[in-house]
């Protein structure tokens, strides 16, 4: 176990961190937008909001959890192009896309994108102790309750625009359909607000993870297949055949970080995270270790993502610490094993690649862009320091 540790710790200190790290935009505030899939450093891209929030809080966790001074500064670089860019001080809430300038292009809000804004802002204050993150953090939080929240359907809404009048969900929506609810928005506040929480234990934040705990377990979670439902209308009725893999295991660990954090022993709750790890572990794991991206209408896609060999060692591994059951944890040696072989970017300044298909051939995608961050991957690594410090 200790060679796992080790070289985790390496692959974030010496590999990951550092490749971020060249992207620093000194000029003009937050991270450099794009590198293309051969390695080409696009200075005049534009820059994400969700993206700024998923540096903001992997440089945060970085320092807390390693000590390292540098990454601190490279947090609050980050933190300042949040609130002076990003952050609407008209209308409240974080923009969606901005160009290389730090200037509005997509006004638009979304609900997941204001969640990032929580979690990565609440890193920052554990981090940094800045009363004024968190401050902006818990502003968030009553912007997604009062605009996101629907009482009429029990859901957090998608998709606004910047004065925060409901569109429709293109962002967040795909596989053919338009959803009203997402398992994704949901499973992201449930992240953001946990994490809020640690350093906030606010009696109306309590109760709100106390109920997003609910809407997992009778509406997204399936107690008879196990999966998690993806897409749904506004009356919680699934309207796409997709079971998403990564997601699942990734909401597995996440609901059991919100079920820890609140000191939880709902006997239900604790079964659906296991139940869910279980799921996925005998249904989309491929005989060389892999994770599979997911199935639609029956087919299986069997791409292999970045992200989702990310949050399956941590959700394989959590479901180790809940079971003792050994055979997560072989689990967990071979999707690294697979991951170290496959989806790390050995060439001089790369990365992670997005994916690789069922061959270990890397898909030409963006290696960084407004969707792929250092989230993900430097978040695993994290998560498996942290857990193996206290093993």
């Amino acid at each position: 176990m200790n060679k796992l540790y080790q070289e985790v710790k390496r692959e974030l200190t010496e590999h990951i961190l550092p490749f971020w790290m060249k992207l620093k935009d000194d000029e003009n505030g937050g991270m450099v937008g794009e590198v293309d899939f051969h390695l080409q450093k696009d200075e005049k891209a534009d820059k994400g909001g969700i993206v700024t929030a998923r540096f903001l809080w992997t440089f945060s966790a970085a320092y807390r959890v390693t000590g390292e001074a540098t990454y601190l500064t490279y947090a609050d670089h980050l933190y300042h192009f949040l609130v002076e860019k990003v952050y609407d001080h008209e209308d409240l809430g974080l923009f969606w896309l901005l160009d290389y300038k730090g200037d509005p292009k997509d006004t638009s809000k979304h609900i997941y994108a204001q969640a990032f804004g929580v979690y990565a802002l609440s890193e920052y204050y554990r981090a940094s102790k800045n009363e004024n993150a968190l401050k902006l953090a818990i502003e968030l939080f009553k912007v997604i309750e009062e605009k996101g929240f629907s009482k009429k359907r029990n859901a957090y809404r998608e998709e606004f625009d910047r004065q925060w009048n409901a569109v429709s969900n293109e962002k967040l929506s795909e596989n053919g359909v338009l959803a009203e609810i997402t398992m994704n928005t949901h499973i992201h506040i449930l992240e953001a607000y946990t994490n809020l929480y640690k350093v906030w234990p606010n009696g109306e934040l309590k109760e709100r993870l106390h109920h997003l705990l609910e809407i997992h377990y009778k509406r997204i979670y399936d107690q008879k297949s196990k999966f998690l439902g993806v897409f749904f209308n506004e009356n919680w009725e699934s309207i796409a055949d997709v079971q998403s893999f990564g997601h699942d295991i990734e909401a597995s660990w996440l609901i059991d970080e919100a079920i820890k954090t609140l000191n939880l022993e709902k006997e239900e709750y604790i079964n659906m995270v296991v139940d869910i790890a279980y799921n996925i572990a005998d249904y989309a794991i491929e005989d060389n270790g892999s994770l599979m991206n997911e199935e639609v209408d029956g087919e299986i896609d069997r791409t292999k993502i970045w992200w989702v060999q990310a949050e399956a060692i941590v959700g394989f591994y959590n479901a180790y610490e809940r079971t003792k059951d050994e055979s997560f944890l072989k689990l967990v040696h071979s999707l690294w094993d697979y991951t170290k072989e496959n989806i790390i970017d050995k060439r001089e300044g790369g990365e992670w690649y997005w994916s690789v298909d069922v061959k270990g051939n890397p898909t030409e995608r963006n290696i960084c862009d407004p969707w792929k961050a250092s989230y993900h991957n430097g978040r695993f690594c994290l998560e498996i320091m942290e857990r193996m410090i206290v093993d």
